[in-house]
């Protein structure tokens, strides 16, 4: 429209609108509906049309608040506002962004514009709705939802009757107003495209949302199967076509040792052992699956893991081929728990796994591994914490029944009236509380492989009546019933009791004593192969180092000569609860000392203690005693306390490391 035209046009309004504020009537011909019903609305909020000053702008923490509020939106917009801008550069043009309440919240244009009109609402924090600022494009768009151009006099307030504006509402998904798009300047310079430039705009920027939204939601969705993924108590793999790992879970990670960072773009290959390597990866290859199939990893430290896994091609959703394969897998061991919850079977020692040097453990170990190829009756005495149940695995394992259930049942543990529903079993209805369809005994859990009755010594007289019975005819019954079961079990029990002495005091069966005393194995004790200690201390220092993290440096000779002191009356067990004390208590690259030794341990010998005759002492506890007294009377004068002693210092400080003795 040539500008003269659009003056005229202009000052024909204003002519109309000048006599809408006289309330004078005034002919509506040329004045939109949409203006006229603002120019009303206007009128009734009581709006001074004159007005030169708005007096609604946000505060400056209010402001912030808003604008942190609509920011998605705000970051979205900026750049078509930048593109815009860049369109209309130079030409006294603005372009603001106002929420869906109306209040600007960022604008875009000539500065000299914008300062003249400061306090009109062209500025950052300004209400602009209609309810403050009467007739203008973005109240309209606002209330009614729709793109609209306001020509200069069409505004109610006299201040903008030399502006033009074009504003079109920004919709979300739900086609709510989330806010107002637009541009404002000279109407002498305004021209019907601008309104088209506006909307282009704005249906540009929702489209730019919506895909923001899905995204957002696919985001989501990934954390979500993510999360998920991270939680499953199993391990889960998955691979591209050519083996490489793109993924592995946190259960998968803990059980092979490696970190998210270390094992992507890792070549599955790598991480797979011996045995059916190269038919797992010939058949990955070729997108075989496979079910529950026994796999063996290799840890990132390179130990040996047997796992159950499942290998499944995925298929793309767009291509008929496969493309990445999942493979989930949980450690065997975990499914041999699982079966030993359900059947109470687990042997995982073996020989191998029973440590030490010493005369003693040798000839025990011998013993157990002649014993392991017969079918005889064994019994295993020794002290409590001495290994006998290590034993009795080892040599299940070591036996011909090693494929079959290995069974334990600690006697001194269940309830006398249960022991003989334990090992026999029971029919349903036997007693109060029976399971329906009845439960079968540990002897028929174990039948075929090995049961091992721990605390024998422990159990009830009257079920030693029933366990001699099964001995002699390898026959069951079951409590409450009359069927006879065949079994074939071997036989190991184990007590730290002395039997013999339990039999005379009436407490044991003499006949049973004799039926299980067939191969008699005894676990010595610590105290009777002390030499073993320092085999131990290291195995444990390997083991629980390993498990915490810790870095332990060196172990002095005053750590094992003070361990070595100690009597160990809880045995093995004692002694690996005390190295795991110590190597959770101590600090990366620690030497270990005999000051890193349980005061408990520690000797409490005293002259006193020898006075009186409290116990008898080993050459080496008195000679340390005699040692550390010398060098206290002397203040610490080794020099002086050799002297005394009559030996040298040369020899003095032997003897001091020998025993741990540290001085200032």
């Amino acid at each position: 429209m040539p500008v003269q035209k659009l003056l005229s046009k202009n000052q024909n309004i204003i002519n109309k609108w000048k006599l809408f504020i006289k309330d004078k009537e005034f002919d509506k011909n040329g004045i939109r509906d949409v203006i006229a019903e603002s120019w009303k609305r206007s009128k009734t909020y009581g709006i001074d049309p004159f007005v030169k000053k708005l007096p609604n702008r946000l505060l400056k923490k209010e402001f912030k608040k808003r604008y942190e509020e609509f920011k998605p939106l705000l970051d979205t917009a900026k750049p078509f506002m930048d593109s815009l801008y860049k369109l209309v550069k130079d030409t006294h043009f603005i372009i603001r962004l106002t929420d869906r309440d109306g209040y600007v919240l960022e604008h875009i244009g000539d500065e000299k514009v914008v300062n003249m009109y400061y306090m009109s609402g062209l500025y950052d924090g300004y209400n602009v709705k209609e309810e403050i600022n009467g007739t203008n494009a973005i109240g309209i768009a606002l209330i009614t939802g729709k793109p609209i151009q306001v020509l200069g006099g069409e505004h109610y307030i006299k201040e903008y009757h030399n502006l033009t504006s074009s504003a079109c509402p920004i919709k979300d998904k739900n086609r709510s107003i989330m806010g107002v798009l637009s541009i404002t300047g000279n109407c002498e310079l305004v021209h019907p495209h601008t309104l088209g430039m506006i909307v282009a705009a704005a249906e540009a920027i929702e489209k730019e949302m919506k895909l923001e939204e899905r995204n957002k939601e696919l985001t989501i969705t990934n954390e979500r199967i993510f999360q998920i993924t991270e939680s499953i108590s199993e391990g889960i793999i998955r691979i591209d076509r050519i083996g490489n790992i793109i993924s592995m879970n946190r259960f998968g990670r803990k059980i092979l040792g490696y970190t998210q960072k270390n094992i992507i773009n890792k070549n599955f290959s790598e991480i797979l052992s011996h045995n059916n390597r190269n038919e797992i990866i010939e058949g990955i290859s070729k997108r075989k699956k496979y079910t529950e199939e026994e796999l063996y990893f290799k840890t990132r430290s390179g130990r040996k893991k047997t796992v159950i896994a499942s290998i499944i091609p995925i298929k793309s959703v767009y291509k008929k081929t496969s493309d990445d394969v999942v493979i989930t897998f949980v450690e065997a061991k975990s499914i041999h728990s699982l079966v030993n919850k359900i059947v109470g079977a687990n042997a995982k020692f073996t020989f191998d796994d029973i440590l030490g040097n010493s005369k003693s453990i040798e000839n025990a170990v011998k013993l157990a591994r002649i014993s392991a190829n017969t079918d005889t009756t064994i019994l295993l005495q020794g002290e409590s914490g001495t290994g006998k149940e290590m034993f009795a695995q080892a040599i299940h394992n070591e036996s011909d029944r090693k494929d079959y259930p290995f069974v334990f049942l600690n006697c001194g543990a269940i309830p006398r009236e249960l022991v003989s529903s334990e090992l026999f079993g029971y029919i349903e209805g036997a007693f109060t509380g029976a399971k329906r369809g009845g439960h079968p005994g540990k002897f028929e859990l174990a039948d075929g492989g090995t049961i091992f009755l721990d605390e024998i010594g422990d159990m009830p007289l009257d079920a030693q009546v029933s366990l001699l019975r099964v001995l002699e005819d390898r026959k069951i019954v079951r409590v409450g019933g009359h069927e006879v079961i065949p079994i074939d079990v071997s036989v190991i029990a184990a007590t730290n009791k002395d039997l013999s002495k339990e039999v005379e005091l009436g407490n044991f069966r003499r006949d049973l004593f004799y039926r299980i005393n067939v191969m008699q194995i005894y676990t010595p004790s610590l105290r009777e192969r002390k030499e073993d200690i320092k085999i131990f201390i290291d195995h444990f220092v390997e083991k629980f180092s390993r498990e915490t993290g810790r870095n332990i440096k060196n172990i002095e000779p005053s750590f094992y000569n003070g361990m070595g002191n100690y009597n160990w009356p809880g045995n093995v067990r004692e002694l690996q609860n005390v190295m795991q004390t110590v190597v959770n208590m101590a600090v990366d690259s620690m030497v270990l000392t005999d000051k890193n030794i349980p005061s408990y341990i520690k000797p409490t010998i005293s002259i006193e203690d020898i006075k009186q005759e409290k116990k008898l002492f080993t050459l080496d506890e008195l000679e340390k005693i005699a040692i550390e007294r010398t060098i206290r009377e002397s203040n610490k004068n080794i020099a002086a306390a050799a002297k005394i002693l009559g030996i040298g210092r040369s020899t003095m400080y032997r003897k001091m490391k020998k025993y741990g003795i540290e001085y200032d």
